[in-house]
């Protein structure tokens, strides 16, 4: 019996400083015992919550199944602890696999030679078996394995997500550093939009922001567009609970109005990649997409706005980006009066230069943007 089939816990990953919103996402989802710990929340969970949490989680970024722990004070009790799990229980000689490691505060201080142990100790032991092995493939690996060292205490893992949470599978096109879609439904949960309000975002991109919020409104499962999961692999998995969540799920999609969530950018490459995007996501084609600048938007009064603005990365780090902030402040303040605004900054700076007094102010990371998420009140 593996650990997590003993203490039925398991081991979200969730980005820094989404930790109270990951706790009402997981009780929300059937979890319980949910405990904030290092770079992540453990929690309880049955089969079905488990499987809940990993079709319709918005926020996590992966969920661990803990395998075994054990003390690991040099590479020997690594490779012999790794080497006692039977790992035909989750992947065949021909199958793929692949390992994320972190390592701190041990005597064995690099994740790359730590998962390099835990690749030997997995293919040897295939290999004395059936003289065959798994092959290592880093893109679209059949299962993921973890492996975490912190003070010389180790815990393998499998990840029952197969593969980073953020990854929808609703962005084919895309244009420069868009937002990762785990904090843009982050920052939707953080507006605490009703979904009726009408919801628009003037410089939408590749369309990040719009697909997080038909999601939103419309009820639609995190995980509706992936065919990988990583807790199919498991030696307990229950097909059938796992057919009835999906169904169960997949029924309470629900339509929404065709002016409720609405979008513009000024590029064109940047709509057509929006519009592809969220065509691929139930009732995406009722979502109005138009190329626009912004200061050409009609009056957005009583609506809910939540942008992303270029910030230097997606435009030449030598430009001079105040000038696009103040036209912005500029039309809010003038054009958007009883609205509330959500606009993220990946540039601290450049919130003093849109001119407008904020509600609040949320530190909120966007891969290594260490950005931060403000609110205005448009009387």
């Amino acid at each position: 019996m593996y650990q997590y089939q003993s203490t039925n816990e398991y081991f979200a990953q969730i980005a820094d400083g989404l930790e109270d919103q990951g706790v009402k996402e997981l009780s929300w989802l059937g979890a319980t015992q949910i405990i904030k710990e290092y770079r992540g929340l453990k929690f309880k969970a049955d089969k079905a919550a488990l499987y809940r949490v990993n079709y319709k989680a918005k926020l996590l970024t992966r969920v661990l199944a803990p395998l075994a722990s054990f003390h690991c004070h040099d590479q020997d009790s690594l490779y012999k602890n790794a080497r006692a799990i039977d790992w035909s229980d989750f992947l065949s000689d021909t199958g793929t696999f692949a390992i994320f490691a972190n390592v701190s505060e041990s005597k064995i201080n690099n994740s790359h030679f730590a998962s390099l142990k835990l690749k030997d100790a997995i293919v040897d032991q295939f290999r004395d078996k059936t003289g065959q092995r798994p092959n290592i493939d880093t893109r679209n690996p059949d299962i993921w394995f973890n492996l975490h060292i912190r003070d010389n205490q180790a815990v393998i893992s499998v990840d029952t997500s197969g593969g980073s949470m953020h990854r929808r599978g609703y962005r084919k096109k895309t244009v420069d550093a868009p937002m990762q879609e785990t904090v843009a439904a982050a920052i939707i949960e953080l507006s605490e939009w009703d979904g009726e309000q009408p919801f628009y975002d003037p410089m939408c991109g590749s369309g990040t922001l719009l697909c997080e919020a038909l999601m939103y409104a419309s009820n639609i499962p995190a995980g509706y567009l992936r065919s990988n999961f990583g807790f199919t692999r498991l030696p307990d998995f229950d097909q059938p609970l796992w057919w009835d969540i999906q169904q169960v799920s997949r029924k309470q999609i629900r339509n929404i109005p065709e002016d409720l969530i609405a979008g513009s950018d000024i590029l064109k490459s940047a709509v057509s990649a929006a519009k592809i995007n969220i065509n691929l996501l139930p009732g995406g084609k009722v979502i109005q997409i138009d190329q626009t600048p912004f200061e050409d938007i009609g009056n957005l009064s009583d609506s809910l706005i939540i942008c992303n603005p270029p910030y230097g990365i997606r435009l030449d780090r030598g430009q001079d980006m105040g000038p696009l902030y103040k036209r912005l402040g500029d039309f809010l303040k003038f054009k958007c009066q009883g609205s509330t605004a959500y606009i993220y900054f990946g540039d601290r700076e450049l919130i003093k230069k849109i001119g407008l007094r904020p509600s609040f102010k949320i530190p909120l990371r966007n891969g290594g943007l260490d950005g931060r998420l403000v609110k205005y009140e448009l009387y």
